[in-house]
């Protein structure tokens, strides 16, 4: 993974591993992105409790559009700039699979003609 480094160089990653990972983190926004978009398509009509499920999965796909916009700079090649990209990544992602899971759980219960008020 990591490269020679230079004398005096920052440590980097290889390219190719560095291409892997913007093509993970931009197909995984896509999918944040279109999940988000059939939820707020959906026919039910929208609560203040779907703010419970809305919030954590904006936040994880604002941190994922960080996160693969940090990864398409060059200087991403450096293995300090690298890192913390990944890390907002799998925080984002996080985020959004506890929005989903959330927005589900209310789905559910909406179902099970729960009073969400």
């Amino acid at each position: 993974m990591a490269e020679e480094v230079p004398p005096g160089g920052p440590q980097k990653i290889d390219a190719t591993f560095r291409n892997g990972s913007i093509t993970v983190v931009g197909v995984l926004v896509g999918f944040s992105l279109t999940f988000l978009t059939s939820w707020a398509l959906s026919p039910q009509p929208w609560k203040v409790v779907d703010l419970l499920g809305l919030v954590p999965m904006l936040a994880g796909v604002a941190l994922q559009l960080w996160a693969l916009a940090a990864l398409l700079d060059v200087d991403s090649l450096e293995i300090r700039r690298y890192r913390p990209a990944i890390r907002h990544s799998l925080t984002g992602l996080i985020l959004v699979g506890a929005g989903v899971t959330i927005a589900i759980v209310l789905d559910a219960l909406r179902a099970a003609h729960v009073d969400l008020g």
